[in-house]
């Protein structure tokens, strides 16, 4: 049997889950719950999941599963509480929406360049991503530095989410290594033996290289953006 602040945080999951398909914060649950610290919501969190009601989603931030809803519930003096006060239910809950409640930790990888190349940076932080924004395969994040993308509706400062590839089609718009050591963010072409890398705004020309000085690390998958 569950305590009544057990109780009324699984419920509160479920809830969130219902009409968002995204976990509450461990900061909306101890606001939900009127606890002083988020050490009261780890505490309950820990003891429902010991006893089978939810899980944690392994290597996603903000990610939990209601498995089960209690049956009962035991209050402050030990005794069950009455449904018509905890709102206990015996119908089996609704299944939360998977995808939408995965956020995954992928690699930031510094900036690239919108403009003229610049050097890759490979950097050792992560970026937490909702998992309905990358389809299949291994990804990575850039921030984007540079307008020469705008018409293709990327900005400076966004963060670009590519596919990891070496492989891509024309039109596509990939991370383009140039001689080994800078890298763009543009649209492949190849014409005449050439490769070229197309901008998406008038004011920049596009770039021809010989197909042995490109290399592409990946092609565009998504992007973030801040909003401040």
């Amino acid at each position: 049997m569950l305590t009544a602040k057990q109780h009324e945080l699984i419920r509160f999951i479920q809830q969130r889950l219902e009409e968002t398909g995204i976990s509450p914060s461990f900061e909306e649950m101890k606001d939900a719950l009127d606890l002083k610290s988020k050490s009261g919501v780890h505490r309950l969190i820990s003891a429902l999941e010991e006893r089978g009601f939810i899980r944690r989603l392994p290597n996603r931030a903000r990610a939990l599963e209601v498995l089960k809803q209690p049956e009962d519930v035991v209050g402050g003096g030990g005794k069950p509480v009455a449904n018509d006060v905890v709102g206990q239910t015996t119908t089996p809950p609704r299944t939360a929406p998977e995808p939408a409640n995965d956020v995954i930790e992928i690699p930031l990888h510094g900036r690239i360049a919108a403009g003229a190349p610049i050097e890759a940076i490979e950097g050792q932080s992560s970026l937490p991503v909702p998992a309905a924004l990358l389809g299949p395969g291994d990804h990575y994040a850039l921030e984007v530095s540079g307008d020469s993308m705008i018409e293709a509706g990327i900005f400076d400062g966004d963060f670009a989410l590519v596919k990891r590839t070496n492989t891509a089609r024309d039109g596509e718009i990939v991370v383009a290594l140039v001689e080994n050591e800078e890298a763009t963010l543009k649209y492949l072409r190849r014409e005449s033996g050439k490769v070229r890398l197309d901008p998406a705004n008038v004011s920049y020309d596009a770039q021809v290289y010989e197909p042995d000085q490109v290399e592409v690390q990946g092609k565009l998958a998504g992007l973030l953006r801040r909003y401040h």
